[in-house]
């Protein structure tokens, strides 16, 4: 391996898609053991290397060289072999620190909560530091000296007056993405969000967050940010702010789904379709999908199961798909209806409202909830604010589908 990336595991990791975009160089992805680490180490057989979880502390006795900044923080991410010698250095401390201020949240006199107590947290604390933060504080499963324990910020009955929350533990990274580290709620004073993990796009602790105002962030900006950095020590390359922009913004393109959501025959199918096609990306009917794991037609479950148990199919589908990446999903009409799947689609979606007036909507026999006109008006009116109050954007299709694609 000549540049590549090495951790315990790293099939959730975009970091080979990242550097293959700034450099034709071959970058893998090398899983490498608790155990099988010693003799990694020491063989050398690389030119540079990032580090991620759960190494970025154990690399450092390796090391024949260890930069300021990451001795102060006491984690490295980025090792570069020169002539047999090993230099490491700490790139996430950039990254965070971009992502925090692209963020616009001030940490100026605030009192900061870091979640965990290893390298990566090393790492946010000296960024926290960096940016004014008033106070600083841990919280891990076995707390010391001045931290707190983690799982007191999921029970009720207390408050904590923290401003800023800093996620560094892998708590609701994929395919764990259903996971909560804390309960923002019990957050009054909550003022911004940061998660390092960046698959999902958004975790749920950012969802939460995003869902209260709170200025919340997933951890993509700055994967991004020091995998430019790591590849300016790896070559001696000049990368800047405008590779990490174009970069990020092509990364969150690619991976985000495209999710239409609607009244029956609105348009969700064939605009998906046509979608699919322009961007050679995966459709999924969630609809078909609950026809072709049950084995029963729609209009057959709700007539032997009810509209409950269809409607659990339903979340059980969008709770799978929700968890894969660079897809065009159209929904049935009734999907975000239920909180959690609006809230499981944003994780790695952006939800789109196909708006077709009311007269230009077909009902049939085929849909058991809108089979009749005044069935169809019923639900449109009641399910209209709904549509809009979730969407990420509205698509009016009330005109020629190549000008609602262009």
């Amino acid at each position: 391996m000549e540049y590549g990336l090495i951790g315990e595991h790293l099939g959730h990791s975009f970091s080979r898609e990242i550097h293959g975009m700034l450099s034709a160089d071959a970058y893998e992805l090398h899983e490498v053991s608790r155990e099988g680490l010693d003799a990694f180490m020491r063989e050398r057989s690389f030119k540079a290397i990032n580090v991620t979880i759960p190494y970025k502390e154990s690399v450092i006795p390796y090391l024949d060289y260890i930069s300021d900044d990451a001795k102060a923080i006491g984690a490295v991410n980025t090792i570069v072999n020169r002539g047999g010698k090993l230099f490491g250095y700490n790139t996430d401390f950039e990254g965070l620190k971009l992502m925090a201020i692209r963020s616009n949240i001030d940490f100026t006199g605030r009192h900061v909560l870091i979640l965990g107590v290893g390298g990566a947290a090393k790492t946010a604390h000296a960024v926290a530091a960096s940016l004014g933060a008033g106070s600083i504080t841990h919280a891990a499963r076995s707390p010391k000296d001045s931290d707190i324990d983690i799982y007191s910020l999921k029970t009720g009955g207390k408050s904590f007056n923290y401003n800023i929350i800093i996620n560094a533990t892998p708590v609701g990274m994929f395919p764990n993405n259903a996971l909560r580290v804390v309960d923002i709620n019990l957050f009054p004073c909550l003022e911004g969000v940061l998660d390092c993990i960046y698959n999902p796009l958004q975790t749920n602790l950012v969802l939460d967050a995003m869902e209260r105002g709170i200025k919340a962030s997933g951890g993509l900006y700055m994967l991004v940010a020091q995998a430019v950095a790591a590849r300016n020590w790896f070559v001696g390359s000049n990368l800047g702010q405008a590779d990490t922009d174009r970069i990020y913004e092509k990364i969150l393109t690619d991976k985000r789904n495209i999710v239409l959501c609607g009244m029956p025959s609105c348009g969700k199918t064939t605009i998906g379709k046509e979608l699919s096609a322009k961007y050679g990306r995966e459709f999924v009917d969630t609809d078909a999908l609950i026809v072709e794991r049950s084995g029963m037609e729609i209009t057959q479950i709700f007539k032997e199961q009810g509209e409950q148990a269809f409607r659990d199919m339903e979340s059980s589908v969008i709770r799978d798909i929700s968890m894969r990446q660079g897809l065009v999903i159209a929904l049935g009409g009734g999907a975000v209806l239920r909180s959690e799947n609006v809230h499981n689609l944003k994780m790695n979606g952006r939800i789109s409202f196909i708006n077709r007036p009311l007269d230009q909507l077909i009902a049939t026999s085929d849909r058991p909830l809108s089979s009749d006109s005044e069935a169809l008006k019923a639900l449109y009116h009641k399910r209209l604010p709904i549509y809009k109050s979730i969407a990420d954007n509205i698509i009016n299709n009330d005109e020629e589908l190549s000008n609602i694609l262009s």
